[in-house]
Order: C-alpha cells, then sequence, then structure tokens
C-alpha cells in the first residue's frame, strides 16, 4: 500500500517491489534488469490463495487456492515451467504459519517455508492481515454499525463505535497488534534468506478494501461512517509496516493498493477488484475476486517490469 513505487521499482528492477534477494542486495547488479525467473515458491494468506475464485485446486482444499490467483497468474506469464512453481499459500495463515503446520478444516497445510530450497529463485509473500485480526475487527465493526444505523444514526455523522471499541483504555490495540506483525515478519523474511539466499524475495501489499470515502459503503458494508475510516487507516498502517520490514530486509514491496483504489468492496459491481460481505462474484467475502487477483498480478509484474 502507501505510495506507488511501480515506477521506480520498474527502473531499478532491482527487487525494488517486493523482491530484492533477502540479505545480500546487489543494487546494479545485472539480473535485476530481467524479469526474475523460478524456481517460483508463492507464500501467503486467503488474498494470495483466492477462496471462492473458480477453479479450486491443491491440498488441503481448504486452503482455498485458485487456480487464477495473482501467483498462478505471475507464473504463466513470466512462463515458468509448472515443475519449477509451488503456491503453498492457505486461507487463514499467519505468519506463524510460514514455519509452522497450519490447521485447516480439511487437513493440514505443511509449514509454508517447507517448500522452499536453494534452488529457489523467486519468492512472493502476501501475509499479515490475519495477525491483526482484521477478518474479526470487520465482523465486529458490522455488528457494531447494525446497531449503530438502529438507534439512528447516520452516514452523514462520523459516529465510529468499532473504532472507540479498539481505542479502549487509551492505546489502540491493533496498532499493538501492526507493530508485533512487523517483527514476525523480519524474523520470517530472515528465515527465507537463509533457506533460499539466492532467491528475490517480494513481500505483497493488500489491495484497498475499503474507501477514505465512507459516503458509499454503509448500505454495502454495513459500518458506521467514522469506523471506515478506521479500518482504512489501519490497512495502509499494515501495509506501511510491511513495506519498511521488506525494504529493511533487503526484500522488495509490490504496491497493490495504489492500482486497487476505487475498485474497493464499495465500489461498483462491475470494477471491484474486492467483494462486499454478500458476494456478487465467485469469491469469499471481503476478498479479492478474479479481477481484483489479475490487478495484483498485474501490480506484481509492473515491479518485475513485465508489462503488455
Amino acid at each position: 500500500m502507501k505510495t506507488s513505487v511501480q515506477a521506480v521499482l520498474a527502473g531499478l528492477l532491482v527487487l525494488g517491489a517486493l523482491g530484492i534477494t533477502l540479505g545480500v542486495t546487489h543494487h546494479g547488479d545485472s539480473r535485476d534488469q530481467v524479469p526474475p525467473k523460478g524456481p517460483y515458491v508463492a507464500l501467503g494468506d486467503s488474498y494470495t490463495a483466492g477462496p471462492g475464485i473458480p477453479d479450486q485446486h491443491g491440498s488441503p482444499a481448504a486452503c482455498d487456492r485458485s487456480d487464477r490467483n495473482y501467483p498462478s497468474l505471475v507464473a504463466r506469464r513470466l512462463g515458468i515451467d509448472a515443475t519449477d512453481f509451488r503456491d503453498v499459500s492457505c486461507s487463514g495463515a499467519t505468519i506463524g504459519d510460514l514455519s509452522q503446520a497450519q490447521g485447516t478444516d480439511d487437513g493440514t497445510n505443511p509449514a509454508q517455508l517447507g517448500a522452499l530450497s536453494s534452488r529457489t529463485r523467486l519468492v512472493t509473500l502476501g501475509i499479515g492481515g490475519n495477525d491483526i485480526g482484521f477478518s474479526s475487527m470487520i465482523r465486529q465493526c458490522v455488528e457494531r454499525g447494525v446497531v449503530y444505523y438502529a438507534l439512528g444514526g447516520t452516514r452523514a455523522s462520523d459516529g465510529a463505535p468499532c473504532r472507540e471499541h479498539y481505542r479502549s483504555g487509551g492505546t489502540d490495540e491493533t496498532e499493538e497488534k501492526i507493530r508485533t506483525a512487523g517483527t514476525r515478519l523480519t524474523g520470517a523474511l530472515s528465515d527465507i534468506h537463509r533457506r533460499a539466499p539466492r532467491a528475490r524475495v517480494y513481500v505483497v501489499g493488500y489491495p484497498a478494501i475499503l474507501p477514505a470515502d465512507a459516503s458509499n459503503c454503509g448500505r454495502t458494508m454495513g459500518l458506521a461512517p467514522g469506523d471506515v475510516a478506521y479500518l482504512h487507516a489501519k490497512e495502509q498502517q499494515l501495509n506501511a509496516t510491511l513495506r519498511a520490514r521488506a525494504e529493511a530486509a533487503g526484500a522488495g514491496y509490490i504496491d497493490t493498493y495504489t492500482p486497487s483504489v476505487g475498485h474497493d468492496a464499495c465500489s461498483a459491481r462491475d470494477t471491484r477488484w474486492i467483494e462486499p460481505l454478500v458476494p456478487r462474484a465467485p469469491a469469499a467475502a471481503v476478498h479479492p475476486n478474479e479481477r481484483g487477483e489479475r490487478g495484483m498480478a498485474e501490480a506484481t509484474l509492473s515491479t518485475f517490469g513485465v508489462t503488455g
């Protein structure tokens, strides 16, 4: 998220957007001027996996991986052979699930970092949302929004019952979780470099889930106006932390937020990247649809300098 680095990254093409080769960053190395190739390992949570988007594949089934998610689209566009591409992303994954097995309703997803090896040359990592409990935050905010509107609240006000809940006690609970997630990400990136020392590593940020302007979100998402702004701000803070931690570790950052502005869950059905609480396209609620996964793939490829 945050400001668009795509132009700079495309120019630097080092590991600028989401990937520099962790640990040993050779700015100006000739390999940074060419698109990365496989073996490619995709790590991440549901925003990487693509729940509900056909066709679903892989094991365990509850990881909800789509063959049209952004890693799959990127691998095909880069011409990476299927034998050199591994998508081990899984819905519900936290940063901890990168290094430990993750239980699901339909079996266990092995530790995602187990897919890495000295052969790996490209890694994308989209993670962090579950570490701050973003999905549960939205559910709680919706519940409070229902009460807010039932008691006469309007979309013209700045009511924010959910924001008040998370800021109770004088501190912002979500900000604390974001800081903790950043620390965990630093450790995970170090582990990735140890396991795949020759890989170009990119951290993928989250696309715009909610708009900055809450005026059109009340009916679509059931959120109080001030809570739309609050959740939007927390997502931007998370993305800023992901980017800062990635760059500090010598990894690149892929900005999917900037190209997704105006395509959030409250935007028009035929343009949005994120489905609302009641999806109108094959996708999970408040998750990318196929258009969103394509947009994230294009942001990734743009970072690699691949266009057209």
